[in-house]
């Protein structure tokens, strides 16, 4: 399971024109799952992101996670973080799980996350169009895999 994290000032996303849901100070959680991914994955991952030290402490150092600053959370599903782009200029998805083993993945994630949190996150529509909106601030964007703990 991958997750690209960017640090916020604020984010949302539209659907079919209609705004389906907006954050303010907090992070935006790309998520992208593949065929090994587990439940452990989705666990391990919503604890690293919710805790990750991305946001300023009083001295200006990032210090403090989006839990230690009361931030929101944006997440949304993109199945295009498993693009293979090794040969030729098409990318390839083979890896990225079809949705009966990531719309559960996806969910679990997004219910750990909130959990950690100690409120509820905001979501995006699994597997639809959507048009998203951020403000990214730093900027801050990191990439982490759950494959790659050590």
């Amino acid at each position: 399971m991958r997750v690209l994290v960017q640090r916020v000032l604020h984010a949302s996303v539209t659907i079919e024109g209609a705004k389906k849901a907006q954050i303010g100070r907090g992070v935006l959680v790309f998520v992208g799952v593949e065929n090994a991914d587990t439940h452990q994955d989705a666990e391990w991952l919503a604890a690293k992101v919710v805790n990750l030290r991305i946001f300023d402490d009083e001295q200006g150092v990032m210090n403090r996670s989006v839990l230690d600053v009361d931030g929101e959370m944006l997440i949304i599903s993109q199945f295009t973080l498993h693009a293979l782009t090794a040969k030729g200029n098409r990318p390839s998805y083979i890896r990225a799980a079809k949705p009966d083993v990531s719309v559960p993945l996806y969910e679990q994630f997004c219910t750990f996350a909130a959990e950690k949190l100690g409120k509820p996150v905001q979501t995006g529509v699994f597997g639809a169009d959507m048009k998203v909106e951020l403000l990214n601030d730093g900027p801050v964007t990191i990439w982490i895999d759950s494959k790659q703990r050590e």
